[in-house]
C-alpha cells in the first residue's frame, strides 16, 4: 500500500505536468488568435468545440466521470477562447439569473459577461457591436416559446450560432438556518408557480412575493433571516446564502431551450438545424404548399409556430426548426421554392444539434 504522503508527491508531479500542457495549449492558442488578428471570423466555434469534447469522451476510460471531464474542458475551451481575442456576451441579467448561469455553464467563466435589462438589449447590442455574441431564452419545456425572443428576430439583423438546453430546478435559500423561521418567501412569479405544491406541503403560512428575477430575490433575501428566495442552487454561493431545501419544483423535467447569437452566419461546417422566419400570403393553402415544399425533401420540422405581426393586424409570422442545413448547396433549390411561395423569408442561422446540460449533476 502506498503511503498517503507517497500519493500526494504523484499528485503534485502530475499537477505540475498539466500545468505544463494547458500553457502549451495557451500557446497555440494565442498563435490562433494572431492568425485571425485581422479577420472578422466569430471566434466561438460551436462545432469544432463539440467535436473536440465528443473525442475526449472517447478517450475517457474512467475513473474521471464524464460530466467532470466536460466541465474541466468547457473551462480549458474558454479560456482558450479569451485567449485568442477578449470576448463580451450580453445575457438578460442580473448576474445569478438562469440566462447568466446558462451561459457560464455552457461557455465557461473567461469570458466577459454583461447583464441587459431586457431581451430586446441583448438583439440591439449584438447588432450594434457592443459583443460578439448574446444569450437568449426560446423556450420552455414547460411554459412554451418566449415569444418576445421570436418577435425580435424580426425586428434585428442577427443569425443564431448555437443552441443548448438547461434544465431548471429550484432550491430555497436564506441566510437562515432552519425553515421554520420563514414567513416570505421571494422569487420570479415562474419560479413560484413552478414550486406551488412544495411551497403549501413545506411553507404553508409563508406570504409568496412575486420579483423580477430568481437574482434579485436572493439578493433581497440577504436583508433578513425571515426571508427565503426560490432560485438555482448556484445563487448561494454567488450571496452567501444557505440552502434549505434542493430540487423543490414540482416538476423535475423542466428545460430551457436558449440560442448563441451573433451578427454575422456561423461557420459552414457541422450544421445541423436550421431556423426560418417566414410570413405568407392572404390565401387559402398557403402554409400546406409550404409544408408540401419541406415533405418532398423528407426535411423534418422539429418546431412550427406563428406570432402576430406586429403592426399588422391578423397578420402573422411564423417560426420554424428543420433538421438540415438549409444554407448548403444541396438546398438551395427548395430556397428559392420557399421564396416564390413565402411573402416574406429569412434564414436565421444554421447551427449544431443542442446539448443538454444539467445543473442538477
Amino acid at each position: 500500500m502506498e503511503t498517503l504522503e507517497e500519493i500526494r508527491q504523484k499528485l503534485n508531479i502530475i499537477d505540475t505536468k498539466l500545468v505544463e500542457l494547458l500553457n502549451q495549449r495557451a500557446e497555440l492558442s494565442l498563435k490562433v488568435g494572431k492568425i485571425k488578428a485581422n479577420s472578422d471570423d466569430i471566434v466561438f466555434k460551436p462545432f469544432r468545440e463539440r467535436e473536440i469534447l465528443k473525442n475526449l469522451l472517447k478517450q475517457n476510460i474512467g475513473p474521471l466521470p464524464k460530466e467532470h471531464l466536460l466541465a474541466i474542458y468547457r473551462e480549458i475551451l474558454s479560456s482558450s477562447r479569451r485567449l485568442q481575442r477578449p470576448q463580451v456576451v450580453l445575457f438578460l441579467g442580473p448576474e445569478g439569473t438562469f440566462s447568466h448561469l446558462a451561459g457560464l455553464e455552457y461557455l465557461g467563466q473567461s469570458l466577459d459577461y454583461l447583464p441587459k435589462r431586457n431581451i430586446e438589449e441583448i438583439f440591439k447590442g449584438v447588432v450594434d457591436g457592443e459583443a460578439e455574441l448574446g444569450i437568449v431564452p426560446l423556450e420552455n419545456s414547460l411554459q412554451g416559446s418566449v415569444g418576445q425572443s421570436l418577435d425580435f428576430f424580426m425586428r434585428y439583423d442577427v443569425f443564431i450560432h448555437a443552441e443548448f438546453y438547461y434544465r431548471v430546478s429550484h432550491s430555497l435559500l436564506s441566510k437562515a438556518k432552519k425553515m421554520e423561521t420563514i414567513t416570505k418567501v421571494l422569487s420570479h412569479p415562474q419560479a413560484l408557480e413552478q414550486c406551488s405544491t412544495w411551497l403549501k406541503l413545506n411553507l404553508p403560512d409563508a406570504e409568496l412575493v412575486p420579483m423580477p428575477s430568481t437574482a434579485q430575490a436572493a439578493q433581497k433575501v440577504c436583508q433578513n433571516e425571515n426571508l427565503a428566495a426560490i432560485g438555482n442552487r448556484k445563487l448561494a454561493n454567488l450571496f452567501d446564502l444557505n440552502i434549505l431545501a434542493a430540487r423543490i419544483e414540482d416538476l423535475p423535467d423542466n428545460w430551457t431551450r436558449f440560442l448563441i447569437i451573433a451578427s454575422s452566419p456561423s461557420e459552414k461546417e457541422g450544421k445541423e438545424k436550421t431556423s426560418i422566419v417566414f410570413t405568407l400570403p392572404d390565401k387559402p393553402g398557403a402554409l400546406f404548399e409550404v409544408l408540401q415544399i419541406f415533405a418532398r425533401e423528407r426535411i423534418n420540422l422539429k418546431k412550427l409556430e406563428s406570432r402576430p405581426l406586429r403592426g399588422e393586424k391578423w397578420k402573422y409570422v411564423f417560426f420554424a426548426d428543420v433538421e438540415c442545413d438549409l444554407t448548403s448547396n444541396e438546398y438551395k433549390n427548395l430556397i428559392y421554392d420557399l421564396g416564390i411561395m413565402c411573402h416574406t423569408l429569412k434564414v436565421l442561422g444554421s447551427y449544431p444539434s443542442g446539448e443538454y446540460l444539467d445543473a442538477r449533476v
